[in-house]
């Protein structure tokens, strides 16, 4: 959960929330072929559930009241990787800040794979 506390109230925020509006936001980026796993403990979990979650690859941390976004992505062969990032931070950064109100501080990419 993350925590905001205003004037008005308290406000909780699932962290499954925040990863699947996140990933949504991200799979549908020009040259974003998917989600990769964090960690082979992810990968071992959902195969053995045998479903594709839409928060895979996706981590949402709170850092000094900001959020802290990392993703592990799959990208198009042959497409500028630095254009395709560029692209995920901005939407990724302009989706959670209209949704939720949160800063997002930092939004770090990691491409894991390639695919043609």
């Amino acid at each position: 959960m993350i925590r905001y506390e205003n004037h008005m109230g308290v406000v909780d925020i699932s962290h499954e929330y925040f990863s699947a509006l996140v990933g949504r936001a991200v799979t549908r980026c020009f040259g974003v072929v998917g989600m990769a796993h964090r960690n082979a403990t992810e990968g071992l979990i959902s195969m053995l559930r045998q479903q594709d979650q839409e928060d895979k690859g996706v981590r949402v941390r709170l850092q000094d009241g900001h959020l802290v976004i990392d993703l592990h992505i799959i990208v198009t062969y042959g497409i500028n990787i630095s254009a395709i990032v560029k692209s995920i931070v901005n939407k990724v950064r302009y989706t959670v800040e209209e949704s939720t109100g949160f800063t997002v501080a930092r939004v770090n990419v990691y491409v894991d794979g390639m695919q043609v």
